[in-house]
């Protein structure tokens, strides 16, 4: 295994939209981002790719009728296999695999004990490179211990405090890599689940052009102190993500 892929073991790589209609997924986003798409093809099976820059960064998997629509993120992992034993050993669920892909890897998604999903993927060469499209994954649950301990027993994450004026935030981090937030669900009503957020140039123009294509705003646009400019909001499907301009790009 090299050290780019070992370096990055316990970080998100991949993130994936889960849409029960994929079609209109890729047109709001392309409309919305700018992203194109390009489709791996492996025998009768196709899988379209989230392409910018001629990189690739997630994709529109085909999913099961009556899934609700929802983003999942992949976490790269040493062993697929290792890590659904761990998960299940700290009160999460097998929701699908362990199954490979061939030439790309190996995954199995995961439930974890309040609800929130996650895809443990072990890739078979090096992980894919997904910076500078999505930035940050964030957790929002209502039982922020209980989500501390089943991630640090499945992926070795440790948290750190944001401080007193982010109201309880807390980062997962992965040795010293931040990969990702936690927080505190407001409403009990509101499910515990996993969303991405994506760097934009502006966030308040992306809100209003995402609600022209179909979309909706759940929080925001606001400003986080040395953080920067957020919202979050619903695809034009159903699916819950976050967009960011980020101080250091104002």
């Amino acid at each position: 295994m090299s050290t780019q892929v070992t370096s990055r073991i316990g970080t998100f790589v991949w993130h994936e939209n889960v849409s029960t209609d994929p079609a209109k997924a890729q047109e709001f986003y392309g409309q919305l981002l700018g992203w194109g798409v390009e489709v791996y093809k492996s025998g009768d099976f196709e899988y379209p790719m989230i392409a910018v820059d001629g990189q690739m960064h997630g994709g529109f998997p085909p999913v099961q009728p009556g899934t609700p629509p929802h983003w999942v993120g992949n976490v790269a992992v040493e062993s697929v296999d290792d890590t659904v034993a761990k998960a299940e050993g700290a009160g999460g669920r097998l929701i699908h695999g362990p199954q490979d892909i061939p030439d790309v890897g190996r995954f199995a998604v995961l439930g974890d004990p309040q609800g929130a999903v996650v895809v443990a993927f072990q890739a078979a060469n090096e992980p894919p490179a997904s910076a500078g499209v999505f930035v940050w994954d964030e957790l929002g649950t209502q039982d922020v211990e209980g989500s501390e301990t089943f991630y640090n027993a499945v992926f070795g994450w440790t948290t750190e405090e944001m401080g007193e004026e982010y109201g309880g935030y807390k980062i997962f981090k992965a040795g010293e890599t931040r990969v990702g937030g936690l927080m505190k669900m407001p409403d009990q009503s509101i499910p515990s689940m996993w969303s991405p957020y994506v760097a934009v140039e502006d966030a308040d123009a992306t809100v209003a052009k995402a609600g022209e294509l179909g979309g909706s705003t759940l929080m925001g646009p606001m400003d986080v102190p040395n953080v920067g400019r957020i919202a979050v909001m619903k695809d034009s499907v159903g699916s819950v993500f976050g967009i960011i301009k980020g101080a250091s790009q104002a």
